[in-house]
């Protein structure tokens, strides 16, 4: 049993977050969420993601909503911005500056 923490998490990426890294991203979400009441996940220095990595991002959402967590994105650049606007996923999840 995890024992949970109100102080937000901040989960940092940096690189692509693709086939190859997203099972690492998915796991360290899946921790963070499991013993914090918010997390953020910094994507400031994220310089590519695939449909790997937006699998991810809904799964980490489907947690966070399952055990009444909050789960934001911020520091997305242009091209994560692009990606989650052509797949609607901007509206799904919580995406700040």
């Amino acid at each position: 049993m995890s024992s949970e923490s109100n102080e937000p998490c901040t989960v940092r990426v940096n690189g692509e977050i693709d086939l190859d890294t997203a099972p690492s991203l998915r796991r360290d979400l899946a921790t963070a969420l499991d013993s914090h009441h918010e997390v953020v996940l910094d994507l400031s220095e994220v310089t590519f993601m695939d449909c790997a990595g937006l699998g991810a991002l809904v799964r980490a959402r489907k947690q966070a909503d399952r055990c009444g967590a909050r789960l934001v994105l911020r520091g997305a650049g242009r091209h994560v911005l692009r990606l989650l606007e052509l797949t609607g996923l901007h509206r799904r999840l919580t995406v700040e500056p």
